[in-house]
């Protein structure tokens, strides 16, 4: 297909007086926003926020009535004229919303019957990242359960089983014997542990004897 010159210029001019992301991704349940920016000559006209694969046959869903912010369900745009640039919102976002959309500006002649204006596609994804953030959390509480409190409490168990379960130590830290026979008192005529019986030698029985014999002398003068 062969495009004019001119016609050719009109698309370009077009689509460069109208920027925005290409593309926008969300999360379930979340919100997200789109700015799209505009020359100044577009400063006083509508824009439009539409759901549709081509930009002629696209849906309007919400659209600005000066710079108020306008809502319509879960979407809403506001126009910030002074910073030429007009800001798409939605919320609560679900797997349905994913799909082709348009920023569009347009101008109108003749009351209404032939108009024109320019738009820039914006593609809008929807992730289930909050599911998996949330199981993540998850986990990561458990963990810390799991190191803050639950081992702290297997440790102090475990440490009070081998407490209970210790050797007993007596005095001086020497271990008391288990078995340790009782002291009784020796029987008549058995020597005491550790005492020798005395048991005298020749020489002693004839020095006994002398000191005997001299006893006697000395009883029988005295008398």
């Amino acid at each position: 297909m062969w495009l004019s010159p001119a016609l050719l210029l009109l698309c370009l001019s077009g689509s460069l007086s109208l920027t925005g992301p290409s593309s926008v991704t969300g999360t379930l349940g979340g919100s997200l926003s789109v700015q799209c920016q505009y020359e100044e000559e577009y400063q006083s006209y509508k824009k439009y926020w539409c759901r549709g694969q081509n930009e002629g046959t696209c849906d309007n869903i919400v659209e600005t009535q000066g710079e108020a912010k306008e809502k319509n369900g879960r979407v809403s745009i506001r126009d910030h004229a002074d910073r030429l640039t007009f800001i798409v919102t939605m919320e609560n976002l679900t797997a349905d919303d994913a799909g082709s959309y348009w920023c569009r500006v347009r101008k109108t002649w003749y009351l209404g019957f032939w108009s024109s204006g320019t738009s820039v596609q914006v593609k809008v994804s929807v992730s289930p990242e909050k599911a998996m953030m949330f199981l993540s959390s998850s986990s990561s509480v458990h963990l810390l359960l799991l190191v803050f409190l639950k081992l702290p409490l297997f440790l102090t168990l475990v440490g009070a089983v081998l407490w209970v379960n210790r050797p007993l130590k007596g005095p001086g830290g020497s271990q008391p014997d288990k078995e340790k026979p009782s002291r009784s008192a020796p029987s008549p005529g058995k020597p005491c542990p550790g005492i020798q019986p005395f048991r005298p030698d020749r020489r002693d029985l004839q020095t006994l004897d002398s000191r005997a014999g001299g006893q006697q002398s000395l009883d029988s003068g005295g008398t």
